[in-house]
């Protein structure tokens, strides 16, 4: 069973930065798309950051490039979004999740399962 624990959210000022885990069990990274994904009050879930499986090639949302980055450690267990130059529409649960077996549509959250409980980010006024 694939799962996926979020950690590292917080409060941030605007223009900081931080770093999210993202801890696999049941998956090794380079074997399975994956992705980072947010979702703001009242809006619908949206995917920031993709990376491909064995190439590790990756995508971003234009609203995050050159800002966020999305990466996994050389075990293949934990997935990473460092995200910089926050910006105040930034604000939200930041989720990881792997890509269903077969398929692979980038930022695409209907093509991602085995959702974390996210980790929560915020930016000080």
């Amino acid at each position: 069973q694939v799962q996926f624990v979020e950690s590292g959210g917080g409060l941030v000022q605007p223009g900081g930065s931080l770093t999210l885990s993202c801890a696999a069990s049941g998956l090794t990274l380079s074997g399975s798309a994956v992705g980072w994904f947010r979702q703001a009050p009242g809006k619908q879930r949206e995917g920031v950051a993709c990376m491909t499986s064995r190439a590790g090639t990756t995508v971003y949302a234009d609203s995050v490039k050159g800002r966020f980055t999305i990466s996994r450690d050389p075990f293949n267990k934990t997935l990473y979004l460092q995200i910089n130059s926050l910006k105040p529409e930034d604000p939200a649960v930041y989720y990881c999740a792997s890509a269903l077996p077969g398929t692979y549509s980038p930022l695409d959250s209907s093509y991602f399962s085995s959702w974390g409980q996210g980790t929560q980010v915020t930016v000080s006024s």
